[in-house]
């Protein structure tokens, strides 16, 4: 499921350029970057476009993906440490593991960012960026309550749940956000999940897996789905949207007189926006992920030179020791109707021939 899209491959050689050089003369240091994997396309983006940015404001850059495995992220980061990095932006795949590795970073005076995904349980990091991600499980809700015309006392409908890793903070924000616009339907009984999988540790999908996605709605169809139609599924991603849609394609949706369900998702990738054109996915939500990694980048260049940071939530994030200065970015709604505007006329995000 997790393939390497056209836009990547030009970053991740980027990265593989200039993301792991000596620290020369005339920069200002080189900044530490950790990334859960290089298997999604949008982690091989973001490292590229922080790359980019970082080298805009006078720094070097060394990129480090970890593959989804906890001890090699960590490893990573010590080595790091050992390097001698200014600083570290880290998009944590355990945000409850990172407190004895940012005890070293803070001995030794290196400023720590948490990107996208949220560092729990420590005090040894300044700041969060990330994307509004409560607002992401809304819009994608949303989009399902407005297709359905639910407001306008439609249904009932069948609706299934999926999730992403529990060990991953937005996953949790994702699903409070959705459930914060679905779960008045579903008490209603204007929403009937089948399944009775609501709850997240029922939902949840271990490191957001397409295939692990894709055996689950298959469990689902052929345990509830006999003689039902299901007509919406909450899906928290692209990669697990593409693994659902395949399992739904398996049985027959799609086709004859068995229409497609709702499917939504995040991240705006290709293979998600050929789906959304062809009509197999409804929608995406977009993060335009070079405006975080440029926010990350000038983020960490304020905090080095202790000139004010640009923060627009002091509230909101509670890591389990501290309330975290958080900057949000805001997620638009992608679909049938306003991927071009959105994607190619108006953000320059993807190519018309990339989405052929």
């Amino acid at each position: 499921m997790r393939k390497l899209i056209s836009v990547a491959a030009s970053l991740l050689f980027a990265v593989a350029v200039t993301g792991c050089s000596e620290e020369t003369s005339d920069s200002k240091g080189i900044i530490g970057i950790s990334l859960p994997s290089k298997t999604e396309a949008r982690w091989v983006t973001d490292g590229g476009s922080m790359v980019a940015a970082l080298k805009e404001l006078g720094y070097e850059a060394d990129v480090q993906y970890a593959q989804y495995e906890v001890p090699t992220q960590l490893s990573q980061i010590e080595n790091l440490l050992v390097k001698g990095v200014k600083g570290l932006i880290i998009a944590p795949i355990d945000g409850t593991t990172m407190s004895d590795v940012l005890k070293q970073a803070k001995s030794q005076g290196i400023e720590v960012i948490s990107y996208d995904r949220f560092i729990r349980n420590s005090k040894d990091f300044s700041y969060y960026v990330t994307f509004d991600n409560y607002k992401v499980g809304q819009l994608q809700a949303q989009s399902i309550v407005d297709t359905l015309e639910l407001a306008q006392e439609k249904g009932p409908f069948n609706l299934e749940i999926f999730a992403g890793s529990t060990d991953d903070n937005n996953a949790h924000v994702f699903y409070a956000g959705g459930m914060s616009v679905l779960q008045p339907y579903i008490d209603a009984g204007k929403l009937v999940v089948r399944s009775g999988q609501v709850t997240l540790d029922k939902v949840a999908t271990p490191n957001w897996e397409g295939s692990q996605a894709q055996a689950r709605m298959d469990n689902l169809l052929s345990a509830f789905y006999g003689n039902n139609h299901l007509d919406a599924v909450l899906t928290a991603n692209d990669q697990l949207a593409i693994g659902v849609i395949s399992s739904l394609r398996g049985v027959g949706y799609g086709s004859g007189n068995s229409k497609m369900p709702i499917v939504t998702g995040q991240d705006a990738e290709i293979p998600a926006i050929k789906a959304i054109i062809r009509g197999d996915q409804s929608s995406t939500v977009f993060k335009d992920t070079r405006a975080l990694a440029k926010a990350a980048a000038e983020m960490m260049d304020a905090t080095l030179n202790g000139t004010q940071v640009s923060v627009n939530d002091t509230q909101s994030y509670d890591n389990g020791v501290m309330v975290v200065p958080t900057q949000l970015l805001p997620p638009i709604l992608v679909n049938q109707q306003n991927w071009k505007q959105v994607l190619i006329d108006q953000s320059k995000y993807y190519s018309e021939d990339q989405l052929r």
